[in-house]
């Protein structure tokens, strides 16, 4: 699928990967409705894109949220083809710490966020998705999930966030199967340690301890260098159904 007249959403597109898929998307003709909770930044990124972009201040975890988002973009350019889903929440909670065990409120905030999140953009944009007009392969549409390393090598403190990244490389060859007779691709990338507002959160100390875990790079990924990949999905037909690793072999260790 070319990204040239195209149009995608992207949750959690005002910030970090999803902000950097957003501008290569303009970049290459595409035009974007960004899902995200940042007025200020996603207000900064319209005034400079103008009318290639869209904002819709959405809580992906709020069914009719989403909804009212959808048909917005709908209302304003004509479709969906691309799905981009980059929201979500990090999380550093143990299971049992000396303030006592994990709150499952947080257990939850983290599962909605990551995982429900991500299968409300899903599934209502799909539905828009089947009306659209197939292309010389039979291809309708793209969605491209983020997962994390986490998912496969989650630290401790991790157990949330861990859960719900894993959730989502989980349901990536199901939903590829089921909507691969409507000609929709699914493809997750689960990144590494990447320069961006979620790393940056982290403390000072177990940044540098995941920086030693590169193997090379001997650096955090740039946000330009996940929307490079985004950008491979979209126009590689073959890709379907699977997770990439991106994220210059790092292997994290249990803390």
């Amino acid at each position: 699928m070319n990204m040239k007249d195209n149009i995608a959403v992207v949750t959690g597109g005002a910030s970090g990967l999803g902000e950097a898929c957003v501008r290569n998307l303009v970049k290459n003709g595409a035009k974007v409705s960004i899902f995200d909770f940042a007025e200020e930044r996603a207000g900064k990124i319209c005034s400079e894109l103008k009318d290639a972009v869209l904002f819709c201040k959405t809580d992906v975890t709020d069914e009719k949220a989403v909804q009212a988002a959808v048909d917005r973009t709908i209302d304003s350019f004509g479709k969906i083809n691309i799905t981009i889903n980059c929201a979500g929440i990090p999380s550093s909670t143990k299971v049992i710490s000396k303030e006592g065990p994990m709150a499952i409120a947080h257990f939850n905030q983290v599962i909605q966020i990551n995982l429900v999140g991500t299968m409300n953009a899903i599934r209502l944009t799909v539905e828009k998705m089947l009306r659209n007009t197939s292309n010389e392969d039979g291809e309708k549409g793209v969605i491209i999930n983020t997962a994390s390393g986490a998912a496969f090598e989650g630290q401790i403190g991790q157990a949330a966030y861990s859960a719900s990244k894993a959730g989502v490389v989980g349901m990536t060859l199901p939903i590829a199967r089921e909507l691969a007779t409507h000609g929709i691709r699914v493809v997750t990338i689960a990144p590494g340690l990447f320069e961006t507002p979620m790393m940056a959160g982290l403390p000072e100390k177990a940044r540098e301890g995941l920086k030693k875990m590169m193997i090379f790079p001997w650096r955090p990924g740039k946000p330009f260098e996940f929307a490079l990949l985004v950008q491979q999905i979209i126009e590689n037909p073959m890709l379907n159904g699977c997770t990439i690793r991106l994220d210059g072999a790092l292997r994290m260790t249990g803390k």
